[in-house]
């Protein structure tokens, strides 16, 4: 059976950055036969009126401008379903995660796409993916007091129906059971 994995990093730096280095290890347990990049360190396309407005016209009714301003979010969305495991290595920049991994959240979290509202209330439209988030905090600790980058992942995450979410961090790596 394939698997495939989505290895997204969120960290600003590359030589020297402890979350690259955590998710890389990461990504080589899991022995993907797929492994599908995003680096967000070439940052994206943050929501604009554009953007927003395109997502409320069916994909058959769009013009080409709306096409062409859901363009990126498509890919990206694209990229998630393929995915079976997700892992994400992030620092935490001022109590959060860095800006770009915002503008990736957004750019997924798409109505009648990644979710849908139901009359009871909103339904995440996948499943059955596993998100690994490996942790570079520099002294916030995951689940203080001060973090917002996890509670804010893992709400969101179940929000878009991925409920199977762990949190590393740098600590925890080199032990982490990949079969748990």
């Amino acid at each position: 059976m394939s698997h495939t994995v989505l290895h997204i990093d969120a960290s600003a730096r590359h030589q020297d950055s402890v979350s690259r280095r955590l998710s890389s290890e990461i990504v080589a347990k899991l022995g993907a036969d797929t492994v599908i990049r995003r680096d967000l360190a070439e940052p994206l396309p943050l929501l604009d009126e554009g953007w927003v407005t395109s997502t409320f016209i069916p994909p058959q009714d769009r013009t080409d401008a709306q096409a062409d301003a859901l363009s990126v979010s498509d890919t990206l969305v694209a990229e998630l379903q393929k995915a079976d495991t997700v892992v994400i290595g992030t620092p935490i920049y001022n109590f959060s995660g860095p800006a770009v991994l915002k503008a990736w959240v957004d750019q997924v979290a798409r109505a009648g796409v990644t979710f849908s509202y139901t009359e009871n209330g909103p339904e995440g439209l996948l499943a059955d993916k596993k998100v690994i988030v490996a942790v570079a905090s520099g002294g916030v600790a995951i689940g203080s007091p001060a973090d917002f980058l996890t509670p804010h992942l893992r709400v969101f995450f179940g929000f878009i129906g991925l409920q199977d979410v762990t949190f590393l961090n740098a600590d925890d790596v080199e032990n982490f059971d990949i079969a748990a």
